[in-house]
């Protein structure tokens, strides 16, 4: 999934203004420098003047910083480094801790969105990608749990 369909996603999921997106980006780095017209141009649709990529580095700060949102700073522990490449199954992960979900959790939240994901179906997506029981995160599963989430932390 398009990195920016992710945040856009998120924001509407927690109605996070755009001062709260730089507060959450910026809780994984406080050093990371982005701005309010950069969040404007990320949450834009592809075929809409002014719109940005959010890329890769933009978005693991932002959803490592939802997890400091969410959880709180863990200060016993050294900060983690940066992913590089983000991709559906990492922000799958994310996601997870983020709202400390369980598979019970995962599975109601695929269910609400009309898209029931099996046992092993789920445990694959979070395995180590040299397992061979590994499996890739797709957009329409991503999208899916985007949408059973929402409906969990909204409401219908």
């Amino acid at each position: 999934m398009i990195n920016n369909d992710v945040l856009r996603s998120i924001r509407y999921m927690l109605d996070l203004s755009d001062n709260k997106v730089i507060e959450v980006i910026q809780l994984a780095d406080p050093g990371f420098a982005i701005d309010k017209d950069d969040v404007r141009a990320f949450l834009l649709r592809e075929d809409e003047p002014g719109y940005q990529a959010c890329t890769d580095r933009v978005m693991a700060h932002f959803l490592d910083g939802l997890v400091i949102h969410r959880r709180g700073r863990d200060e016993s522990l050294p900060p983690r480094p940066v992913e590089k490449r983000i991709n559906n199954n990492v922000v799958l992960k994310k996601l997870r801790v983020a709202f400390q979900l369980t598979d019970v959790d995962m599975h109601k939240a695929f269910a609400d969105a009309g898209f029931p994901v099996s046992r092993p179906e789920l445990s694959a997506l979070f395995r180590q990608p040299g397992h061979k029981n590994f499996r890739l995160c797709g957009d329409q599963l991503l999208r899916n749990f985007l949408k059973g989430l929402t409906l969990r932390v909204r409401g219908r």
